[in-house]
This record gives C-alpha cells, structure tokens and sequence, in this order.
C-alpha cells in the first residue's frame, strides 16, 4: 500500500558493502597467503588462522539466501568479538588482552580503509575511480 515499506531484498547500499566486502577479501586473503611462506613464525600462524575465519564467513555469507545475506552478515563481526573476548579471558591480565583485542579491531578497521583507498586511484582524468 502507499507509504508503506515492503521488504523486497537487499537494498542497493547492502549489495554495494557486500560487493566491497567480496573484494576486500580476495585482497586480504592475497596477503595473508603471501605472509604464510614464513611457515613457523607466530605471525604467520596468525595470518593462516585470520585467512581461514575470513575464508570461512566469505563463503558462507555468498551462499546465504539474497534476502537473508545481510543479517547473516551482520552477526559475523559480533560472533568473531564474542569468540575474541572469550580467547582473551584466558590470558593472563599482565598480557593486558583487552588492549590488545581493542587494537586488532581498529587495525581491522584499517586494514578495510586501506584495501578501499588501494582501489581508488586516479587516473590522470583528475576524477577518483573504484574498481
């Protein structure tokens, strides 16, 4: 009826940040599986264990029903801080995990700003163009 709002799927900003999300991935995952050569290192492990999550919601969030994609989307971050705060309680508190957890989220925030500026670039025309 008129003024109201029908539920008619993902709207064309959810499947623009789901696009985004795609590429963003394929570029994270790129280099993660890069850092991984340095088999043995802590750093690595941590880049195969950040590669396989980050794996893993990608491939369920794309085979996740259109209309249901962007609240199975949506709960993934809180399900990863969930499962980080509970990882962190196990450490010791001199280890300050809290801090820690906190800076991997703002260096995830990052990570995201960065592979988004990497595909805007210019190209001479003096006009910013995404790929």
């Amino acid at each position: 009826m008129c003024g109201e709002l029908e539920d008619d799927g993902p709207t064309d900003l959810e499947q623009r940040l789901f696009a985004a999300f795609l590429v963003h991935t394929r570029l994270m995952l790129n280099e993660t599986t890069r850092s991984r050569h340095e088999s043995g290192s802590v750093s690595a492990y941590a880049d195969r264990l950040m590669g396989d999550a980050l794996n893993r919601a990608r491939r369920d969030a794309e085979a996740a029903d259109a209309d249901k994609r962007q609240s199975m989307f949506a709960v993934q971050p809180l399900v990863f801080a969930r499962l980080a705060g509970f990882l962190a309680s196990h450490l010791p508190l001199n280890e300050d995990p809290l801090r820690k957890v906190m800076e991997a989220m703002m260096l995830g925030y990052a990570d995201a700003e960065r592979l988004g500026a990497s595909l805007a670039h210019d190209h001479g025309d003096g006009e910013s163009h995404h790929h």
